[in-house]
């Protein structure tokens, strides 16, 4: 019996896969996008492998959407909730991007060299090598070419500066994280990358 039951999710669980709302899950389970049925005290069980496909579509949507290519990001950020959120909200939002995150700078030093990312976004404040440092390391290394950067810290604008400042051509938003604003410059820079 129990293997059985995982073959089946909760519309919690499905809209956690998804990347969406419980009431999206809800109505698609309604309109028959998604395969489910009501236990006795009225709960849904949608079935694992109608989940399964509709995911399967989402990515093909992506992928035409962007001629089968994804942006390569990277998002260094110490705190792990935050590392959480990004991968998240990027997911809900459905960006056609390949996230790579990195717990510090020196980290985050190794994840650019290894992914050459078209896109880093950056804190500031970390154990380590912080942003900053990570920011001039990054210009003194031609070779990874010359990816958008952009910073989200929790400094104001006179704490970045009496640190040593942000370099020219690095954007600086403040926390909370502003994801309707990297939700645009994302889709923008995938358009310009991938515009046939």
């Amino acid at each position: 019996m129990p293997a059985k039951l995982k073959d089946f999710l909760t519309s919690r669980e499905a809209a956690g896969l998804l990347g969406v709302a419980l009431s999206t899950v809800q109505l698609w389970t309604e309109n028959g996008v998604l395969h489910a049925w009501k236990t006795g005290g009225g709960h849904r069980r949608i079935a694992r492998q109608s989940v399964e496909a509709l995911l399967k579509e989402q990515q093909a949507a992506i992928q035409k959407a962007t001629g089968g290519g994804l942006l390569n990001v990277v998002v260094v950020e110490d705190d792990p909730g935050q590392r959480k959120l990004y991968q998240r909200q990027f997911a809900i939002r459905e960006l056609p991007i390949q996230l790579t995150t990195a717990r510090n700078g020196f980290e985050g030093l190794v994840q650019i060299g290894h992914n050459l990312p078209d896109v880093i976004i950056t804190d500031l404040l970390m154990p380590g090598m912080d942003g900053l440092e990570m920011i001039k390391a990054l210009k003194k290394m031609p070779e990874l070419g010359n990816p958008l950067t952009l910073v989200v810290s929790a400094l104001a604008e006179d704490e970045i500066t009496a640190r040593g400042g942000i370099l020219e051509g690095v954007s600086v938003f403040q926390k909370p994280i502003p994801f309707d604003a990297l939700e645009i410059i994302l889709r923008v820079h995938t358009e310009e990358k991938f515009a046939s």
